[in-house]
């Protein structure tokens, strides 16, 4: 699909705010608002806009202890690769899992409330899935840039 600047502005207030109104929308880009409802759908419809979220404050939520764990596999066999794959979209403190190129096959993020949670859920729960080979661990001491967005 071809974004015409209309479409771009529309995705970065979309991406900044997705909660204000189609007529809000409207008046920033000064369309009507049965246009920007139009362009708002089409974009829906073609993946662009994949779905709607609210973000939380890890703070807020006592998960602010963030670690990025680089994991190898033991083997790399089409198997072993699915079968990690599918247990770790089961951790719920995994909110990320990248499968990367380079010394380590997997980087995860991994949100937990302090360094004894995170002992804990590696002690019970990634390494007890047998793919693992090895894993090291690298802690968020202040996260610099952190957005959701998309520049387009």
């Amino acid at each position: 699909m071809v974004l015409d600047a209309t479409d771009k502005k529309l995705l970065a207030l979309l991406q900044e705010d997705s909660k204000k109104t189609t007529k809000q929308y409207a008046l920033e880009l000064k369309l009507s608002t049965t246009a920007v409802y139009e362009r708002i759908r089409k974009l829906e419809r073609e993946g662009v806009i994949t779905s709607y979220v609210a973000l939380v404050d890890k703070k807020k939520v006592n998960r602010s202890f963030t670690v990025l764990c680089h994991i190898r596999l033991s083997q790399h066999t089409k198997d072993n690769v699915l079968r990690f794959e599918r247990q770790v979209q089961q951790l719920d403190e995994v909110s990320e899992c990248n499968h990367v190129s380079g010394d380590y096959d997997y980087i995860l993020t991994v949100h937990v409330s302090d360094m004894a949670a995170y002992r804990e859920f590696m002690i019970n729960k990634l390494t007890v899935i047998d793919q693992i080979g090895s894993t090291q661990s690298s802690f968020v001491i202040n996260p610099v840039k952190k957005t959701t967005a998309i520049f387009i």
